[in-house]
């Protein structure tokens, strides 16, 4: 059943509203927000009133004259607020400090002991966290909290994660809580594609605004789902589940239990086994490819390098991996009519004009929409930090994008 609201939230809304059109097509005046907004110019000025008071945006400058008194600009204030994000790999967790505007103030990469526990990661990671805010001298009033891209499967609502493949001996894990504790703040979780998909919207302004499917790569593959601006999640909080999607009927075996499931041609795992494979342990040893299990991260790194250097082996199979992103990606397009898709997370570094260059060529040949408009194929405006950009984005969209949650929660 459907809920109905009251003036505070309408108003609490109203000011997402405006603070999302400063955001996308900023430095803009109060004349040019009542049309991108639908508010009449006497509320558009109440909430930009109520917006300079809390110190969340700040008058910019002037726009050219154009015969009378020059309009004075809006943009929001980076200082205005400020979030810690959290991405979780099996080897390290990436922590960030991010003001209102995007800008990473702080970073580090934290490393993990295989097999760590969530009982031994979370301390470790809060109190890097912790320290890390302290030496970016963010303002402790407005630290609004702090997000957490987690590896999936995940319970959503919970807010929990639950047998991760990658996460030895890891059960059904209560993370959002774990980090509340350890933080003392307010803890906000999702699945590492979806989070990524959110950090690009909330920093990528224009250029982001509209529709997109985001892919993500990182030591697994996941998408993140953006329609109209508006971020799918799923019931149970597992949407874009896209190394899932099956493109081969007799394939290698996923860690779901198929054998039809894209993710394993195009991990890093993947990759580095089809090299192995199809260019046997000479070539393999002259990149500087192992091929041993607990040294996947650094296979990749090399083997990365020499795709961009040239060597033949790396090339074919970074290649092979994205002919096998575009088929999947394909299917998705074809699903969700979207006109973008943009490719990003720390493992496409380096490899995202050979990723991107497959992906295009496989969904811009059969596109059902072709006719139509073209789908573009972009790399991530954030880059390889997008993950945990994403986590600490998570906090700042859920306080200030406008979204039907403002109008019937509390």
């Amino acid at each position: 059943m459907r809920q109905g609201t009251n003036l505070p939230r309408v108003g609490g809304y109203n000011q997402a509203v405006v603070l999302d059109a400063i955001r996308t097509a900023g430095p803009v005046s109060r004349v040019e927000l009542a049309p991108l907004t639908g508010l009449t110019s006497q509320t558009v000025s109440n909430v930009v009133r109520r917006l300079l008071d809390a110190g969340l945006v700040s008058e910019s400058g002037y726009a050219p004259s154009s015969g009378g008194k020059r309009r004075t600009l809006l943009s929001p204030r980076p200082d205005g607020a400020y979030a810690v994000g959290v991405q979780l790999d099996p080897d390290a967790a990436v922590v960030v400090v991010v003001d209102l505007a995007g800008e990473v103030l702080a970073s580090r990469r934290v490393a993990l002991p295989d097999g760590a526990q969530p009982a031994d990661i979370v301390p470790r990671v809060a109190g890097a966290a912790q320290r890390l805010t302290a030496k970016a001298q963010v303002d402790p009033a407005r630290l609004l909290g702090t997000g957490i891209a987690a590896p999936g499967p995940i319970d959503g609502p919970a807010g929990e994660v639950v047998s991760p493949p990658n996460f030895t001996g890891w059960g059904r894990v209560p993370l959002r809580a774990m980090f509340e504790t350890a933080t003392g703040m307010p803890v906000a979780m999702d699945n590492d594609a979806t989070a990524a998909a959110i950090g690009e919207r909330w920093i990528g302004g224009r250029a982001r605004a509209g529709s997109f499917l985001f892919l993500y790569l990182g030591t697994g593959v996941g998408a993140g789902v953006v329609l109209n601006n508006t971020v799918l999640h799923g019931d149970s909080g597992n949407a874009g589940e896209f190394g899932h999607i099956a493109v081969d009927a007799e394939g290698l075996p996923c860690d779901c239990g198929g054998t039809n499931c894209v993710g394993p041609y195009v991990s890093p795992a993947g990759v580095i086994g089809d090299l192995l494979r199809r260019h046997g342990a000479e070539a393999a040893g002259r990149i500087g490819v192992s091929g041993a299990a607990d040294a996947v991260h650094r296979d990749w790194k090399a083997l990365r390098q020499a795709a961009r250097g040239g060597d033949t082996a790396a090339h074919d199979v970074v290649r092979r991996a994205g002919r096998r992103f575009g088929q999947a990606a394909r299917g998705a397009v074809a699903l969700l009519d979207v006109s973008r898709i943009v490719l990003g997370g720390e493992s496409v570094r380096g490899i995202e004009p050979i990723l991107c260059e497959e992906i295009d060529a496989a969904v811009n040949a059969t596109c059902v929409a072709r006719s139509i408009r073209r789908i573009d194929v972009e790399k991530s405006v954030i880059g390889d930090a997008v993950g945990a950009v994403g986590a600490a984005s998570l906090i700042l969209h859920g306080n200030y994008a406008p979204g039907w949650r403002m109008l019937t929660q509390a």
